[in-house]
């Protein structure tokens, strides 16, 4: 009779110990952030900053559970943001591998009545709820001008473009406009590096060969400037006043604050920018409202005086 009665009070025990954790299950707001693998220093910060939002937002908000999945190619973001819709997110915060391959699976986000937050590269069709983006044209005039003021109005220089887009058409259109201004700064030839250190070295090496002196280099990235420096460095030349990248990397950003001369400043177009998304993706979860339809993250210089504050050495760009 005894063990009847224990084995009544455990099975009364355990449906209510599992009611309470379906429920606390149901209850989870669930949170998708959906990005590129790290396949340079930029989206490896991506990465670094997607994963602090979790760490940060669990922390605040028990109830809120981010689910975090970074994919090498469209096609496999495409399967990982549907399964987040299986797992019963909320809130989608995604940037695109490529936009075009991405708007049907976030169409479909939004008929499920998920909310969108895009990240960065915009989809064909303006559909989110919020759009998260650096500014692109405001990244090449910062570069231009702060180069400008640096060579006092007069040099010639070289640009490293990156792979190309409308991001780098952005870019360098307003960079090369600025300097329309200055017209005894002589803009000798620009080329593509594809924003990779590799490419960077070897255009570098290029542009070397090809021009006995130059005074200043925009490689519109720290990847790509991390490859330029390494070619010149090993050039043996010493007429190259300056360069300047973008970005904002750790390794960048600790040779601006050793005082390195070549590399002064730095533009930014922070990876951290996900980080931003994920709140105002959660502000959208919770039913509040964004803080506006399109947010612009500025670029800003960093140079000696801002440097420390702008390190972040466990990041992984």
């Amino acid at each position: 009779m005894k063990m009847k009665i224990f084995a009544a009070l455990f099975l009364a025990a355990a449906a209510v110990f599992l009611g309470t954790a379906c429920s606390k299950d149901s209850a989870e707001i669930k949170i998708g952030i959906s990005i590129p693998s790290a396949d340079h220093g930029w989206t490896g910060g991506v990465v670094y900053w997607a994963q602090q939002a979790k760490q940060d937002l669990e922390k605040a908000n028990p109830d809120v559970k981010v689910i975090v999945s970074s994919a090498k190619d469209s096609a496999e973001q495409v399967d990982q943001i549907e399964r987040m819709l299986v797992q019963g997110i909320k809130t989608l915060v995604v940037l695109p591998n490529e936009p075009e391959p991405l708007l049907n699976v976030c169409k479909k986000v939004k008929d499920s009545g998920v909310k969108l937050v895009v990240v960065d590269r915009g989809l064909p069709e303006n559909i989110a709820d919020v759009m998260v983006a650096g500014d692109n044209p405001g990244f090449g005039r910062t570069a231009a001008e702060a180069m400008a003021k640096r060579l006092n109005g007069k040099g010639r220089i070289v640009i490293m473009e990156g792979v190309p887009c409308q991001v780098n058409t952005d870019r360098v259109e307003a960079f090369r406009e600025v300097m329309k201004n200055y017209p005894e700064i002589e803009i000798m030839a620009s080329g593509a590096s594809n924003w990779s250190t590799e490419k960077g070295l070897t255009l570098m090496e290029n542009f070397l060969q090809k021009f006995p002196e130059i005074d200043a280099v925009w490689t519109g990235d720290d990847d790509v400037l991390a490859g330029a420096l390494k070619a010149y460095e090993e050039s043996g030349r010493s007429d190259i006043d300056f360069f300047i990248g973008g970005g904002g990397s750790k390794a960048i950003i600790k040779r601006i604050m050793s005082g390195d001369s070549l590399v002064p400043l730095t533009v930014t177009y922070p990876p951290r920018m996900i980080y931003v998304a994920a709140e105002e993706g959660l502000k959208l979860t919770r039913g509040g409202q964004a803080s506006q339809a399109r947010l612009v993250v500025p670029a800003e210089v960093i140079d000696v005086s801002n440097a420390e504050e702008n390190y972040f050495p466990d990041s992984a760009y």
